[in-house]
Parts: structure tokens; sequence; C-alpha cells
């Protein structure tokens, strides 16, 4: 027989089998119901993004109205940081659920501003959510598993086996033909929801060729994982649940304990202790002699040691050094906060190589651009614009020079 008329006759046959059809419009409803959601939620945060420009810039026109001295205007004058999700974030949220995206800081000390966040719904942080995403990495396997466990004992439990051997010709081909088809049908039911998003969201061709050539390379794995168990001289139940502890083992306990092993090899301080740390700074400076304060603002801006702070009045150069004094005296923490954490994402990352779910999962992640690493490129570029604001203001404040409300205009924007 032919490779063509073998391939005629397992499409044929493929079509008529039922189960495959409910299988196939189960993942294509469910792919187009994750990658629905994700694009609802990229289209609000940019609507999100997009009204709070508007209010932000309305703000503080509002409060400049009012000020009437360089340091009021920093201390009143709120502006927005934010990360908008790429065009392919649709597909994998990530850390975008749990990580902060967005600021209003001002000109006090960062830290403590940069570690506030949103209270989240606390369901999506706990459980993750439902994007394509999971759907590939976690969800796919199993209902691949469904369809190609008995690919071979249902033949045998229907007296077909041996006679389908002996006809085709080429056993390993054929079984192979049969198994690539059924994966390969799914794959179609999968991806095609996610490449009509990524038209419509206009995300680059190239990253939905990737992101695909990922998800079919996951695939392939997994088919073969399916293929070659299916082949053991063992029942449809035994193969079943065999690739069930594989999931499993790959899915839940290897990612869960390179988690727990990473946790506690690479300690990491808690946002909550730079905060702590930094207010404390902050709080403690009303109580010292403005000089003291000063002297070690000099000590690492020594441009402005000319500038002698009022003594028996309020000040505002000298409230803003001792806000920045306040940030100084936790640096330490806050590079073992940002190196621990993308530490602990290089570490998790080679060990997802042994747990090929968790591997799909972060690599869709990476493309879309809200893995750990955009998280910290954020952060960087918040604490890159607030220094920018810095250098606006210290020169008015530092050089005593008089106030003009007009050049409010020139404030660096985000």
């Amino acid at each position: 027989m032919s490779v063509l008329n073998v391939f005629t006759r397992e499409v044929k046959f493929a079509a008529k089998d039922r189960t495959l059809w409910l299988w196939l419009i189960v993942v294509l409803l469910l792919s187009t119901l994750a990658v629905g959601s994700g694009f609802i939620e990229v289209k609000h945060q940019n609507a999100t993004i997009q009204r709070l420009i508007d209010a932000d810039k309305q703000d503080r026109l509002t409060e400049f109205e009012t000020v009437k001295s360089w340091g009021s205007a920093a201390y009143y004058g709120f502006h927005l940081t934010y990360a908008a999700p790429s065009n392919f974030a649709y597909a994998a949220m990530g850390l975008r659920d749990t990580q902060p995206w967005k600021h209003r800081v001002r000109m006090l000390a960062l830290e403590g501003q940069i570690y506030e966040r949103d209270v989240g719904n606390p369901s999506v942080a706990l459980i993750g959510r439902f994007d394509f995403a999971f759907l590939a990495a976690f969800i796919m396997p199993l209902i691949l598993i469904l369809l190609l466990h008995d690919l071979k004992a249902s033949e045998k439990t229907a007296g077909r086996f041996y006679l389908i051997e002996a006809t085709v010709g080429q056993p390993l081909f054929f079984w192979l033909l049969r198994a690539s088809l059924r994966a390969g049908a799914l794959f179609l039911s999968l991806v095609a929801p996610l490449v009509i998003a990524g038209i419509i969201a206009r995300t680059v061709p190239a990253t939905l060729a990737l992101a695909s050539l990922l998800v079919f390379a996951y695939l392939i794995f997994w088919t073969m994982l399916c293929f070659l168990t299916s082949a053991w001289r063992r029942s449809g139940s035994v193969i079943l649940m065999s690739l069930f502890a594989l999931w499993i083992g790959t899915a839940v306990l290897v990612p869960a304990g390179a988690k727990l092993a990473i946790d506690r090899w690479v300690p990491v301080p808690a946002g909550a202790d730079i905060l702590m740390l930094q207010r404390e700074t902050v709080n403690a400076a009303w109580d010292l002699p403005k000089d003291v304060t000063m002297q070690t603002f000099f000590t690492g801006h020594p441009e402005w040691a000319s500038y002698t702070p009022l003594k028996n009045s309020f000040d505002w150069p000298w409230y803003y050094a001792f806000q920045q004094v306040g940030d100084e005296k936790t640096g330490h923490l806050t590079a073992a906060y940002n190196n621990g954490r993308l530490l602990r994402a290089r570490l998790t990352a080679w060990a997802s190589f042994l747990a090929p779910p968790s591997l799909l999962e972060r690599s869709l992640q990476w493309l879309a651009e809200t893995d750990m690493n955009a998280s910290l490129r954020y952060e960087k570029k918040v604490r890159a614009y607030h220094s920018k604001l810095r250098e606006f203001y210290y020169p008015y404040l530092f050089g005593n020079e008089p106030f003009d409300k007009a050049a409010l205009k020139n404030i660096p924007d985000f």
C-alpha cells in the first residue's frame, strides 16, 4: 500500500472519529476563551493607562496652579509611570498579575513608593490566570494523553491490531502517522485563536511564528512520549496512568521542588524590609540636626555642598536631602533584592529544562514581556525617571533660584 493511500485512509479514519472531533472542539473553545480573556485584560490595562495619563496631567496642572515654591511643586506633583502590555501579552499575562506595572511617583524617597502596589484579585494571585500559556503548557498534554494513550491498545481490544500491521507494510510509519494526524489537528485547534488574536493585536509576525514553533515543538515532545509509551505491552489503563504520572512529575513535582530549593539557596530580602528601613531613616531625620543630614547628603552629592540649610525653620532642600539619604540607606538591600530576584529567575529558567511545561510557559512569558526580566526593566525605568526629576528640581532648590511657574512646563515626562 502506497504512502499516499495510507495517508488518505488515515485522514478519512480520523475525520470519522467523534471522540477526536469532540476534543478538537473542546481545545478550540478553551483556546478561544484563554486568548479572549487575555485580549480583554490587555485592552483593559491599555485603557487604564490612557485614562491615568489624562488624569495625571490634569491633576498636576491643578496642583501647580496653587504652588508658590519649588519645594511645594515637587511635593504635590505626582507623575505617572507605567509599563504598557506588549502586543503579545494577551497570550501570557505572567507577572503582570502579581507585580506592579504602574506607579504615581513624586520627589519623596522612591523606595517607599516603588514597593507599594495595588491590591489585586487574591484568587488570581493564588491560582494564577487561565491564559494561553497555561493552556498550552499544562492542559494540552493531558488532552493529548487522552487521545494517544490507547493508540494500539484500542485496536487490540477491537481485534484489528494484527490485521492492520499485516496489511500496512510499515507498521512503525503507520502508527506514527496516526499519532501525528491527531496531534497536528490538536495543534491547529490550539493555535488558530492565538494567530487570529495576534493579527487583530498587530503582534509582530516573528513573535507569533516563534510562539507557534515553541508550541509545536512542545507538542512533538508529548506526542513522542505518548507514542513510545503506547508501544508497551500493557493495557490502556496502565499506559494512561503512567503518562499521567509523568505529567504530574514534570508539571508539578519538579517545578515545586526546584522552587523550594532555589528559594532556600538564594535568600532575598523582602520589599517590606526595604520599605521599613527607608521610612525609619526618613522619620529619624526629623530629630537629627540639619547639619548631620546635609553632611551625609553632601558626601554622595558634593556638587551641592555650598548650600547652607535654614537653621530655625523648615527648609525644602534639607527635606529632599534626607528623602534621598533614606533611599541611599537602603541601597544595599535594594541591590540584594533585585539581584536575588534575577538570580532566582535565571536558576528557575535552567531548572525548567527538567520540567517542559514550565519551560514552555516561561518561554511564552518571555516573548510576551511579562516575565521577571520585564518587571525589573520597568523598575529600572522608574528609578531612572525619578533621578531625572531630582536632576530637574535640585538646581532650583539648592541654587536658591526664584520660583518661576512657567519653568514647570519643562519637567521631564516618563
